[in-house]
């Protein structure tokens, strides 16, 4: 029981991971490459360091209307 927990708590370290790094190297080049930051990188210039929870970072949009599937 422990090990799966263990792999459990592993797997989530990992997705949590993915989400902070964003989606892509290349989607951060890309932005980088238009003069912009990324979004964590703004909330970093704007804001007190650890001053900032975020809260569902797993979470993904189900929108279908204005283009955003």
């Amino acid at each position: 029981m422990t090990t799966n927990l263990t792999g459990k708590v592993a797997e989530l370290c990992e997705l949590r991971e993915l989400a902070r790094r964003g989606p892509s190297d290349r989607a951060t080049e890309a932005q980088h490459a238009k003069g912009k930051l990324t979004a964590r990188e703004r909330i970093a210039l704007l804001l007190d360091e650890g001053s900032f929870r975020e809260v569902e970072q797993l979470r993904r949009h189900r929108a279908t209307g204005f283009g955003l599937e």
